[in-house]
């Protein structure tokens, strides 16, 4: 062989050898971001879609891939537990989260999910401060990426509210903010993260643009009257802000701050979207985010949609409006990231932590079943029972997250079989109004549920952490006031949610295949290149890569 051939075979050798090596370990991208919007039904993308403009929601669904058959597999569909199992990529039988609050068995009382009394408050002299991640027992993807690079490159976690901040970004972030509202009106932190806040933060904190949002009237971005996808303004089934007598446009937020706990108003109203988006794109600029050889995470929660669609309902102009403005903040965004990061330099994810259902009451008006389950009224009623068949009304320590705990010391101080008083109680909390299923911990423990409502209860069950019973109501069955609505089940209002990849790796497209919200964390994991979470059993959505 001449030497010229044989140096054109080694060339091409070469090249092949690289070509092969970028296909397999493709150049990572400088920034994942993840966004989790507070309690958006999959069904907001497409009733608010005509008035969307192109780049936010259509954007993301033209030029990235959309999940539209998404789901939450487990039950309870709360806050925290959404933010837990999106970026652990597994549920709360094995991350630990169960709810935003939770009896714990153990201290017997009620705790908070990120509560920490061990931390003190970052920014300011209060105690909104005090939290951490210590509750969260595995890993987030954005924990695996900062091992997999030793430690290096940077996770920050944002949002209004601290369980959202938080538990996105695990154990090992750099940072997580949150908004502390009332009488303070700042972006703080906890000394989980950091002895000072950064200068970028203060500053930002001094600017107070929160007051700029607070001195205008929120009123509907277009013409009220083409707001035809929601249901008339004035209707019964919509909560008011304090010291307002109608549920109706106008808002009045300059008048109505003050008997609505001050700058803690911002929450409930679509400005605090806003207002999430000015200080996301400080953090990436005051933290250079994005800029370095390392891959750094960003977690985004936009928290005012939740707080708009409880007081409003999911049918309501007021809930129209706020998608219709989010889509603008998004497309104020991304338009950033364009700028900053580069076009092909970012990933980003978007989903939800969980839906919601029409407002019962409003159901009931045009004949669909909806019910309301009054706390007090079912606990009188099993401690009635109790007291027939065991001549106690104190067997009962809890009703919370629909599910009774039961008070293991009283019963074996009065000799009862644990057994015989769970089955006593399951069989009398079937019979009541508006409870559909009733499992004990037994049952959770003993069998193994493939599919259904009774396999979303078994994933949300913590052995160590769960109550003794576990209920379930009817579809639209809800502990709340009849005006306004809330989440919480494993019925698909409550679990059908966006899930939707963009940016570097991701290819154009939709799929219809049913898709689990725990199957995030293991497909970003795989995009990076590195370990999944120590806790996923969710699986790697294939079909999305480019």
């Amino acid at each position: 062989m001449k030497k010229s051939n044989l140096i054109f075979f080694v060339i091409i050798f070469l090249v092949n050898t690289k070509l092969i090596s970028q296909e397999h370990y493709p150049k990572k991208p400088k920034l994942v971001i993840g966004i989790i919007i507070d309690q958006m039904r999959y069904d907001y993308l497409t009733r608010f879609d005509k008035k969307y403009g192109d780049g936010g929601f259509k954007r993301l669904l033209n030029n990235g891939f959309s999940l539209e058959n998404a789901h939450y597999n487990y039950i309870p569909t709360y806050t925290a537990v959404g933010h837990a199992s999106v970026f652990t990529g597994t549920t709360p039988s094995n991350h630990g989260i169960i709810g935003n609050n939770w009896f714990d068995k153990y201290q017997k009382k009620s705790i908070y999910c990120v509560d920490d009394e061990n931390q003190k408050t970052i920014g300011n002299d209060g105690n909104g401060g005090k939290k951490s991640p210590h509750r969260l027992v595995t890993t987030s993807v954005a924990d695996q990426l900062r091992l997999s690079q030793n430690m290096q490159g940077k996770s920050i976690g944002i949002a209004i509210k601290d369980r959202s901040a938080i538990l996105p970004v695990g154990h090992t972030a750099n940072a997580a903010y949150w908004f502390d509202g009332g009488k303070r009106g700042e972006w703080i932190t906890s000394s989980y993260y950091m002895k000072a806040l950064p200068k970028w933060v203060s500053t930002f904190n001094k600017l107070k643009k929160v007051d700029e949002y607070l001195r205008t009237p929120w009123n509907t971005l277009y013409d009220i009257k083409s707001y035809t996808e929601s249901i008339e303004d004035e209707n019964n089934y919509e909560a008011t802000f304090k010291g307002q007598d109608k549920p109706t446009f106008p808002h009045n937020i300059p008048e109505l701050r003050k008997s609505n706990n001050n700058y803690s108003i911002i929450k409930a109203i679509p400005a605090g979207n806003s207002f999430t988006t000015d200080f996301v794109k400080a953090a990436i600029i005051g933290e250079n985010l994005g800029q370095s050889e390392h891959t750094d995470f960003l977690s985004i929660s936009y928290s005012s949609t939740d707080y708009v669609g409880h007081q409003f309902g999911v049918a309501s102009k007021e809930i129209e409006d706020t998608y219709l403005r989010l889509d603008k903040d998004l497309t104020s965004l991304f338009n950033f990231l364009d700028k900053k990061i580069g076009k092909d330099n970012y990933t980003l994810f978007l989903t939800a932590d969980h839906a919601a259902t029409q407002v019962p009451s409003y159901l009931e008006s045009i004949k669909i079943p909806g019910n309301y389950l009054k706390p007090k009224k079912f606990t009188n009623y099993l401690n009635n029972i109790t007291k027939v068949h065991f001549g106690t009304e104190s067997l009962i320590s809890n009703f919370s997250n629909f599910q009774i705990f039961l008070d293991t010391k009283k019963i074996k101080e009065l000799k009862l079989n644990f057994e015989d008083v769970c089955n006593t109680i399951s069989n009398a909390a079937i019979d009541y109004p508006g409870i559909y299923k009733v499992a004990t911990s037994k049952t959770m423990l003993n069998n193994t549920f493939t599919r259904g409502i009774m396999k979303s209860l078994q994933n949300g069950y913590n052995q160590k952490f769960s109550g003794d019973i576990l209920l379930v109501p009817n579809p639209s069955t809800i502990i709340y006031p009849k005006k306004g609505t809330t989440h919480g089940s494993g019925y698909s209002y409550d679990t059908h949610v966006p899930i939707i990849f963009y940016g570097k790796g991701i290819k154009q497209g939709a799929s219809k295949k049913k898709y689990e919200i725990i199957d995030i964390a293991p497909t970003i994991s795989n995009l990076l290149s590195i370990e999944f979470p120590n806790g996923n059993t969710g699986k790697i959505i294939e079909e999305i890569f480019r």
